[in-house]
C-alpha cells in the first residue's frame, strides 16, 4: 500500500477500499518446471528477432518482410492497438480538470400596457428593449479520494498493453504460417518430381517389357502390370497439384496479395537447412510468450476494474468554479466591474441504485476469477507447446535419418532388380516391388523432411520467436531457480 494509502487510512478507514490493491499473483515456484526434456538449456540462449534466417533461404526471408509489412490480420491487429490507445486517453482525461468557455448576447423585447374591455384590445404602451452580454470560463474537477478514476485508468493501460501482445501474437503466428506454408509448397513441389521420376523410371521398363512381349521372351501379363502400377502413380500427381495450388493461395493472402499469378521460385526441399534450436531456462519462457503476457494484462486490467468497482461504493467529491463577465452594453464588457465568480463543492453518494453496484463488483470479481484460469491455462499451454515442439523436433529428425538411409538403399536395390529382369536373371515382380519400395521411402522422406522443418518452425513460435516483455510491465512474479522476482508496479503506485 503506498503512503497515500496510509495517510487515507489515518483519515478514515472507508477511504482505504479506494486505494489499488495488489494483483493476485497466480503462479508459484512449483508450477514452473526446473528444465526442458530433450533440449540443451541455457538462460540468455532464446530465438532471435529475425529466427526464420536460420533456415538459410534467400526468398523466405523476402516473403516474411511482406507478410510482416501487408498481412492484413496483422494490420487489423495494429488498428485495435490504436483503438485502445484512445480509450486510454479518454479514461486519462478524467483526471485533468475539464474546462469551458462560454460567451453570450441576448436581447430582449418587453411591453407594458392595459386590457380594455370595451374593444378587448391591448393599450399602447412603449416597448422596451433590454441588452445582456456574457463571457464566462467554467472549470470543474473530481477528487479522485476513492482511486475509482484512477484504476479505470490502470484497467485502461493494462487494455492497451493487452493490445499490443496480442498484435505480436498475431505477427508471430503471421510469421510462423508464412513460413510454414512455404516448406510447404517445396515439399509438395519435390513429392510431385518424385512422382514425375518415378513415371520416366516406369516407362523405361515398359519398353523394356514391350521388347521381351515382342520376343516372346515375356507375356503380356508383364506389360499389364507396369502399365498398372505408372498409372496407379500418375493419378496421385493431380492431387499432389491441387495441395500445391491451394498452398500458393494460402501464401498469398498471408503476403496480403491477389492469389492470381502469385508464385514462388525455389523448387526443392534442399535449399532449406534445419537449424539446431537451444532453449533458456523454463521460467524465462514466461516473459517471452507475448500470448501468456496477453493474459497476464488481461488479469490485471480485469483486478483494476474490480478495485473501482469496489471504490464506486465510495462517496463522489467534486469542485467548481466559473469566473465571467456580465455585463448590458457589449462596450463595457471588458471593464472590470463587469466580472463575477462563483466557487462550490459537492458531495454525492448512492443510497439506493437498486443493487447496480453490487452486481458491477459481483461481475468484476467473477471477471478476475475467470481470467486467473485463463492465465494459468495460458502458461500451461506455453510449456506444453514447447515440451511437444521439442518431441516432435526430435523424432521427425530420427526418422528423416533412417528414411534417408532407406532411400538410398532402395535406390540401390532398383537399379539392381531392373538390370536383372532386363538380362532375364529375375522376374517382374521382383522390379516392380523394388520399385514400388524406392517410391514410397522417397515419397515419406519428403514427407518427413517437412514435418521436421514444420516442427523446428512451430519450436520457434513455441519459445516466442525472439519477442520478449519489458521487465517493467510484468504484473505477475516469475520464478528463478525458485527465487521470486517481483513484477512491475502499478502505473499510479507513486502518485
Amino acid at each position: 500500500m503506498n503512503s497515500r494509502c496510509r495517510y487515507s487510512a489515518l483519515l478514515a478507514p472507508a477511504l482505504i477500499a479506494g486505494c489499488a490493491t495488489p494483483v493476485p499473483q497466480v503462479l508459484t515456484a512449483s508450477d514452473i518446471p526446473t528444465s526442458f526434456s530433450l533440449a540443451a538449456t541455457a538462460p540468455s540462449v532464446w530465438p532471435a528477432a529475425d529466427w526464420w534466417r536460420a533456415f538459410g533461404s534467400a526468398e523466405l526471408s523476402s516473403l516474411v518482410l511482406e507478410a510482416q509489412k501487408n498481412n492484413l490480420d496483422l494490420a487489423a491487429a495494429t488498428a485495435r492497438i490504436r483503438a485502445a490507445d484512445a480509450l486510454l486517453t479518454i479514461q486519462r482525461s478524467a483526471l485533468s480538470p475539464q474546462v469551458g468557455l462560454t460567451a453570450g448576447a441576448q436581447r430582449t423585447n418587453s411591453q407594458a400596457g392595459s386590457f380594455s374591455s370595451s374593444s378587448s384590445l391591448l393599450s399602447s404602451a412603449p416597448v422596451q428593449t433590454s441588452n445582456s452580454f456574457g463571457l464566462s470560463l467554467g472549470a470543474s474537477y473530481e477528487l479522485d479520494f476513492r482511486g475509482l478514476i484512477r484504476n479505470n485508468v490502470v484497467a485502461a493501460e493494462e487494455a492497451a498493453k493487452s493490445a499490443r501482445y496480442a498484435q505480436q501474437v498475431v505477427a508471430l503466428t503471421v510469421v510462423s504460417n508464412t513460413a510454414s506454408t512455404y516448406v510447404s509448397i517445396l515439399a509438395l513441389r519435390r513429392r510431385i518430381a518424385i512422382a514425375h521420376e518415378y513415371i520416366a523410371a516406369t516407362n523405361a521398363i515398359l519398353e523394356i517389357i514391350k521388347l521381351k512381349v515382342s520376343a516372346g521372351a515375356s507375356s503380356h501379363l508383364d506389360l499389364a502390370q507396369e502399365q498398372a502400377q505408372a498409372e496407379s502413380v500418375a493419378s496421385e500427381l493431380p492431387s499432389l497439384e491441387l495441395q500445391e495450388r491451394q498452398a500458393d493461395v494460402t501464401l498469398a493472402i498471408l503476403l496480403g496479395r491477389v492469389p492470381e499469378g502469385f508464385d514462388v521460385a525455389e523448387h526443392d526441399l534442399k535449399q532449406i537447412d534445419s537449424p539446431s534450436i537451444a532453449t533458456g531456462v523454463p521460467s524465462g519462457l514466461l516473459s517471452r510468450r507475448p500470448d501468456v503476457a496477453q493474459a497476464e494484462a488481461d488479469l490485471a486490467s480485469a483486478h483494476a476494474n474490480l478495485d473501482a468497482a469496489r471504490a464506486a461504493f465510495l462517496p463522489q467529491f467534486d469542485l467548481a468554479a466559473n469566473g465571467g463577465l456580465a455585463s448590458a452594453t457589449a462596450g463595457t464588457l471588458l471593464r472590470g466591474s463587469s466580472f463575477v465568480w462563483e466557487l462550490g463543492a459537492g458531495l454525492t453518494q448512492t443510497l439506493f441504485d437498486g443493487a447496480t453496484l453490487v452486481g458491477k463488483r459481483r461481475f468484476a470479481q467473477a471477471r478476475q476469477d475467470q481470467l486467473i484460469a485463463a492465465y494459468k491455462n495460458a502458461v500451461l499451454a506455453a510449456y506444453a507447446d514447447v515440451e511437444s515442439s521439442l518431441q516432435a523436433v526430435t523424432s521427425t529428425q530420427a526418422r528423416e535419418e533412417h528414411l534417408t538411409r532407406e532411400v538410398t538403399a532402395a535406390q540401390e536395390a532398383f537399379q539392381i532388380s531392373r538390370l536383372q529382369y532386363q538380362h532375364g536373371a529375375t522376374d517382374l515382380l521382383t522390379v516392380l516391388q523394388t520399385q514400388q519400395t524406392l517410391f514410397e521411402a522417397q515419397d515419406l522422406l519428403a514427407q518427413t523432411k517437412l514435418s521436421h522443418i514444420q516442427a523446428i518452425i512451430g519450436l520457434y513460435q513455441a519459445l516466442g520467436g525472439g519477442w520478449e516483455e519489458l521487465p517493467g510491465e510484468r504484473t505477475q512474479s516469475t520464478f528463478v531457480g525458485h527465487v521470486s522476482e517481483a513484477p512491475g508496479r502499478r502505473h499510479h503506485d507513486d502518485e
